[in-house]
């Protein structure tokens, strides 16, 4: 049988002696519940899965041969696995599969789950657990994955008879890659990987209620195309759920056709080429003067798959104080719960999308459209006196946006760019020219430090699946946040993937000091790491380059401007294995603007002492530091 989704769903298993459990089924190919699993994720079209075995989940590896049709990768952590499936499903829009073993095996994977559900990443996480008759002994390994899961996945399924494996896969895989994606557990029992079962495909789904809506009713689509008629400051923001919804082109048509601006969050940056001349980059913590500036004074906020995250909004009260909401989304329980809207639209991005424009079109035919040469005038106004821009060191030490800067400029247009969390996630979000979709990956709402390197891998394996390696992968990562899952080099090396990494080592867990240096008067408790200039070489711990070699991946550390030219040129030109070059950047480098947490949008600071959207803010002739370089985002 297949328990539903409970919190103490360990307490209703049934035993194996219940009325259901020896109901005979002999239509279809004979074999065990894991060769089962097996052939399910075959017909199912999965091309490649992540994973690492264990006890519980063995009959299922023992299943896995050399006629298996996808490719297995073996990491080297379940967390890694998860990532992994994560920048895979990211990189190809298929759902990411991971398999692994029951207990520890199961909790190390629950991280990368909650960080999929939290950026909408479909998934398919297969776990291992003790047999039927152990549950709730306590036996070795044992977890209730079910329960641990329930709050951070779209669905978690228990299975207790082989029979239902195909089925409960088929449901599985449906449910994570529908609606609003993401990931969904299936635990399966090692009874029901021993069992024997019949084969039959394809499945019949049994999802009572489970009907996600994709098209917009009418009327609400005529209201949102009024609201566009009386605008005369719109803008889209623009979140991950239109990057799920592949709608880069759809949100591009609207902003030409409503002469209105687009702001990304951090998911969907890429979605539009930062080339084109409405793009005005990320809001919010982080974001650009114009962005967070073009939302707090807009009229008409047009939320398309974004869900008001605090660190977009800031002060939730104070966020767009003067604008009208339109909020699309699929997920019926994001609209209106961080910011209410005027018009509610519940569907697919791109088919609503598709549908607005038509209504726009018609409505505009008849109407005309509002003025906004005073509204460009202002945002080219913010764009022209706030660019991105950053201070050279003090020390002669490399400007760690100066290296992302080159990074972006000396690499293949199609480069799928990956980052870990930090402030080298903030930079690059800033300084890379994103020029196509799907192009970058990062961790968004959990903020999963040792998230860059495993989905890095993932990311590598879905461009060799679908684009025949022709998309690079340049992973951006601290040096804090690379040395939580550094043993993914070896899975990078055995399986011949040719990741560049850029370690931003600023010897320090950066945006924490940051934090210490602006608000706990400098007391940089903890946050340390001596991996990098500020001791002796011989006692970097680690030593990168040393680390890169140990596993068979070529290290290079840069200190200089030309070293790192040359470092960058000699990286691209090598595609037989991974390449790892240590960046030795300035360590008081900080992320501006900045948004204080919980505080208005309008106290953003450009640099200290410069708050343009703050009444009396400094004036715009004295907004560009002196040393600045422009971005090439500008």
């Amino acid at each position: 049988m297949v328990s539903p989704t409970p919190l103490q769903a360990f307490s209703g298993v049934p035993r194996p002696s219940a009325p259901e459990h020896r109901q005979a089924i002999v239509d279809g190919e004979k074999m065990t519940g894991a060769q089962a699993l097996v052939r399910s994720l075959e017909d199912l079209g999965v091309k490649d899965v992540f994973g690492i075995p264990g006890g519980a989940i063995l009959p299922v590896y023992d299943a896995i041969n050399d006629n298996t049709s996808f490719r297995f990768v073996l990491t080297r952590h379940e967390q890694a696995a998860g990532h992994a499936a994560e920048g895979y499903a990211i990189t190809t829009g298929r759902v990411g599969v991971c398999i692994v073993t029951s207990g520890p095996g199961a909790t190390n994977v629950v991280t990368a789950i909650a960080d999929a559900n939290m950026d909408s990443v479909p998934l398919l996480v297969i776990t291992g657990q003790v047999g039927v008759s152990a549950i709730g002994t306590d036996a070795f390994q044992e977890a209730d994955i079910v329960g641990i899961t329930y709050p951070v996945a779209k669905h978690s399924f228990l299975v207790t008879r082989a029979q239902d494996i195909p089925r409960v896969l088929t449901e599985a895989h449906y449910i994570a890659n529908s609606g609003r994606p993401g990931p969904v557990v299936v635990d399966v029992t090692k009874t029901a990987q021993k069992e024997l079962m019949y084969y039959s495909w394809p499945q019949r789904m049994i999802l009572p209620g489970y009907n996600p809506v994709t098209k917009a009713h009418g009327h609400v689509l005529s209201e949102a195309a009024k609201l566009f008629e009386q605008s005369y400051r719109p803008v889209l923001y623009v979140g991950g759920g239109a990057v799920r919804s592949d709608a880069g082109a759809q949100v591009k048509t609207l902003a030409e056709l409503v002469n209105a601006p687009i702001v990304t969050t951090l998911p969907a940056r890429g979605l539009v080429s930062d080339r084109d001349a409405k793009v005005l980059g990320m809001p919010g913590m982080h974001g650009t003067i114009a962005a967070t500036g073009a939302i707090q004074r807009s009229d008409l906020l047009v939320a398309i798959g974004a869900r008001f995250d605090d660190r977009v909004t800031g002060d939730l009260n104070a966020f767009a104080p003067t604008a009208r909401v339109i909020h699309i989304d699929i997920d019926p329980a994001e609209i209106g719960k961080n910011r209410q809207a005027d018009v509610p639209i519940v569907g697919d991005v791109a088919t609503v999308l598709d549908d607005l424009i038509v209504e726009i079109r018609r409505t505009q035919s008849i109407q005309g459209r509002p003025e906004h040469a005073a509204w460009w005038q202002q945002i080219n106004a913010w764009r022209k006196d706030y660019p991105n821009a950053y201070a050279e060191s003090d020390d002669g030490s490399l400007a760690p946006q100066w290296v992302v800067e080159q990074l972006s400029d000396m690499a293949n247009p199609l480069t799928i760019w990956v980052s870990g969390v930090g402030q080298h996630q903030m930079w690059a979000s800033q300084f890379i020219d994103f020029q196509t979709p799907h192009s970058w990956i990062s961790s968004g709402g959990l903020g999963t430090m040792g998230y860059g390197l495993p989905a890095a891998l993932g990311a590598c394996v879905g461009s060799e699946r679908d684009f025949k390696g022709a998309k690079p992968v340049w992973l951006i990562d601290g040096d804090g946040s690379f040395q939580m899952n550094p043993q993914e080099l070896a899975t990078a090396f055995q399986e011949h993937m040719p990741i560049k990494v850029a370690i931003l080592n600023n010897s320090t867990l950066g945006m924490v000091r940051q934090w210490q240096t602006l608000f706990y008067k400098q007391h940089y408790s903890q946050t340390d790491l001596f991996d990098g200039d500020d001791v002796p070489e011989e006692s970097d711990i680690p030593d990168f380059v040393k680390l890169a070699d140990a596993y068979g991946c070529v290290g290079m550390r840069v200190r200089t401007k030309d070293e790192a030219i040359a470092a960058i040129e000699k990286a691209n030109a090598i595609n037989d294995r991974p390449v790892l070059i240590d960046f030795r950047v300035w360590k008081d480098a900080m992320v501006w603007p900045m948004i204080a947490a919980g505080t208005s949008n309008d106290e953003v600071v450009y640099k200290p002492g410069v708050t343009p959207l703050k009444a009396g803010g400094a004036a715009s002739s004295t907004a560009a530091p002196s040393t600045a370089q422009q971005s090439t985002n500008d």
